[in-house]
């Protein structure tokens, strides 16, 4: 199955700003079991925070997962997931901006991705958006996209909102960054403990320990 790219993309945007270094996951950079492979990458951003990368197959192909997060901590800028999951023909798009703020996001910030959103507003919304622990510090211009075929204008919005964001990394305020080490800390704790399918089947299959492990310090590089 082809894959949307914008994994890549998102390397190659931040790199065309920060210098970039990656880390050594050792043995998780790479886990499988039952069929389900996990790949995961993480780099430190300079003067930024902390950038990963990752894949997931399973069903020999028929179900295929690409993430982006970038968790920020010596800036004041929300923390961003992108997902992207193509299952038996159904493709899911989501870009999730997350108030990890010490300050207000700006509104001329966030309304940069609020026209990203409406210039999408005749794909029909992917289901499972109710509320969560975390619907409150959701920005409304996050994006939850669904339907089949869509593998190009899907990778589209989220190259335009990665473009976008990165661009506000440049030029973001610099904030205090154990302040701000902390709510990243929190918010992927909190991710870890309140769980959820994708955590669930992290845990599943790899056990606690690994699951956290992966969860917490490789996907938002926060400390355990």
């Amino acid at each position: 199955m082809k894959e949307t790219g914008f994994c890549e993309f998102a390397l190659y945007a931040l790199e065309q700003h920060f210098a970039l270094t990656q880390k050594d996951l050792g043995a998780d950079a790479r886990m499988s079991a039952k069929g389900i492979t996990f790949a995961t990458e993480a780099w430190e951003i300079e003067g930024i925070g902390h950038l990963c990368i990752m894949k997931m197959r399973a069903f020999f192909g028929l179900m295929r997962m690409e993430t982006v997060v970038i968790s920020p901590t010596h800036v004041d800028m929300p923390l961003i997931n992108i997902d992207w999951v193509k299952a038996f023909g159904n493709e899911t798009q989501m870009v999730e901006l997350y108030d990890t703020q010490l300050q207000p996001w700006p509104a001329e910030c966030s309304n940069v991705f609020e026209r990203l959103l409406e210039r999408d507003a005749d794909l029909p919304d992917a289901p499972g958006g109710g509320e969560r622990w975390y619907s409150d510090i959701l920005y409304p211009c996050s994006y939850r996209k669904r339907g089949k075929g869509l593998t190009g204008r899907l990778s589209i919005a989220a190259q335009d909102y990665i473009v976008s964001y990165v661009d506000q990394l440049a030029d973001a305020a610099v904030c205090d960054e154990r302040a701000k080490a902390a709510k990243v800390r929190s918010f992927a704790t909190r991710l870890f403990d309140e769980g959820g399918p994708a955590v669930d089947q992290v845990v599943r299959l790899f056990g606690r320990p690994t699951a956290r492990r992966l969860v917490v310090r490789h996907m938002y590089g926060a400390d355990e």
